[in-house]
């Protein structure tokens, strides 16, 4: 790996490019269910054509990905670094353990009966803490719906049958999975969320960041926010991907490389061969945990793979920008990601990074695979894969949390490759896992004793998930080892932290 600093890096030819002139008749009317739009938008080989820099008088000034979008955002030509502006909302997303506080806000602000600014713009999703006896959270989703009925939400993704989620057919499940399944993720757009993990959205090449409560009631009622725009870094992941990585493996050696301080309000940006070869999946475990390196906003250039994925989710238009060829980035980092090996955060933080091989004295008590990091369909496959091709059982108890009611069906109907028609449900009981619960955010982060997945005593626990800051599963004293699910389902083989190229041959 390679660090190129200065104040300001000019960007080097060679990466990825895509010509989308500034035309309103390129503005993507496509990606319908119903009807599928006659603009075609091409996408062209990289390092053919050049995009032209915005316009600012008569300067022709060069922005990042995410600096056109806040400067669309804002009604401004340009932004630079560090100005503050007003940014107009596309989507406002609330969750089961914010809505309550953000709804009393704005009603304390703006007036028992005021309007929020555009109810078709608000997305509610409890997913927090959800299958659980505790009252108080159950109390925290009757006062989210009845503030969504209050304001008519249009899209308020509700639970009242706890005992059968599948009775519950507008409940998705994990807002960041959810937001995407749904089709709330679009390139070129400007995403807010009451979770610091909204930046999974960037892997649509959209603005995504998480607020607070008292900014989420502002956005509510007048659908903008005052932010600072951020510097941009960029990392260059070029290299084939060993199939024995995912991209969790990445992200924790981009934030082991620069610490959990290193991207601090600053847009992470992901350009190079190996993030074009990533699934929409992957790229959304890429920006979700750019948080973890104290990042504002993560972002991936839409292309052919973010298109295809929305084509049945969306019918709302679209236009993606993409980072200009003379950007300016505070700094660049390059990873040859073929040489990189599997990947563990020890505890207590996930920039402490270490071998996956180098860890294999590590005894461990469970294996936790879920939430919005490592509990996507792709996620649960690879765990699948590994579980496969070993052919043995768990030592340790192994939970599954799906994140969403469309991966927990996933796990019951998808074939898993190479398998014989088997599913991952299938594979999971053969291997003696946990039966996978309900979608929810689940032991993730904690909650209520009766939470699945709990770290209820102070055990070690390898896990899929984000954070590993002591109490973050559970007891003060668990310890959780951030991994990919090839890495995880090893370690549940083993009982130990284990290298999935013990298994992946």
């Amino acid at each position: 790996m390679a660090l190129i600093s200065s104040p300001f890096i000019t960007r080097k030819n060679g990466l990825c490019e895509v010509d989308f002139p500034s035309s309103s008749s390129f503005v993507t009317d496509l990606r319908c269910k119903k009807t599928r739009s006659k603009k075609i938008v091409s996408v062209v080989s990289t390092q053919q054509n050049k995009r032209n820099p915005s316009s600012y008088g008569s300067a022709k000034i060069a922005l990042t990905t995410t600096e056109k979008i806040l400067a669309r955002a804002s009604e401004k030509g340009l932004v630079n670094p560090g100005e503050n502006v007003w940014v107009n909302a596309d989507v406002l997303m609330l969750n089961d353990l914010t809505c309550p506080a953000v709804s009393d806000i704005f009603k304390r602000e703006f007036g028992n009966n005021a309007k929020v600014w555009d109810r078709e713009k608000v997305v509610v999703i409890p997913d927090h803490y959800i299958f659980t006896n505790d009252k108080r959270a159950h109390r925290n989703v009757d006062i989210a719906r009845e503030f969504c009925i209050q304001q008519d939400i249009k899209f308020f993704y509700d639970i009242q049958d706890r005992s059968n989620f599948r009775a519950n057919p507008d409940y998705k499940g994990v807002c960041h999975i959810a937001l995407a399944q749904e089709g709330h993720c679009r390139p070129g757009e400007v995403l807010f969320g009451t979770d610091s993990h909204t930046t999974s959205a960037g892997a649509f090449g959209q603005f995504a960041t998480g607020v607070g409560n008292t900014d989420a009631a502002f956005i509510l009622g007048t659908g903008k926010i005052l932010l600072k725009v951020p510097p941009t870094l960029r990392f260059v992941l070029d290299g084939e991907m060993p199939n024995y990585l995912l991209a969790k493996d990445l992200i924790l050696n981009i934030i082991g490389e620069i610490s959990m301080s290193g991207a601090t309000y600053k847009a992470m940006e992901f350009v190079g061969t190996t993030i074009e070869s990533l699934t929409m999946e992957e790229r959304i475990t890429l920006c979700n945990m750019v948080v973890e390196a104290g990042g504002k906003n993560g972002i991936i250039a839409a292309d052919n793979t973010t298109y295809k994925y929305l084509e049945d989710k969306t019918c709302t238009p679209y236009e993606p920008v993409f980072s200009d060829e003379k950007a300016r980035f505070l700094a660049q980092y390059r990873f040859d990601v073929s040489k990189l090996e599997p990947l563990v955060a020890k505890p207590h933080s996930p920039d402490k990074r270490a071998l996956a091989r180098e860890c294999n004295n590590v005894k461990i008590d469970r294996v936790y695979i879920g939430s919005c990091t490592g509990g996507k369909t792709q996620d649960f496959m690879a765990a699948a894969k590994v579980f496969l091709a070993a052919g043995k059982r768990v030592k340790v108890p192994t939970f599954l949390a799906p994140a969403t009611q469309k991966v927990w069906m996933d796990l019951y109907t998808l074939e898993v490759a190479g398998s014989g028609g088997k599913t991952c449900s299938e594979i999971f009981e053969e291997a003696g896992c946990d039966t996978p619960t309900s979608p929810s955010c689940a032991a993730c982060m904690g909650g209520p004793r009766d939470t699945y997945g709990r770290l209820n005593e102070p055990q070690v626990c390898v896990s899929t998930t984000n954070r590993n800051f002591p109490g973050r599963m559970g007891h003060i004293e668990g310890q959780v080892y951030l991994a990919s699910p090839y890495t995880a389902a090893a370690s549940a083989l083993t009982g130990f932290v284990t290298d999935p190229r013990d298994f992946l041959f």
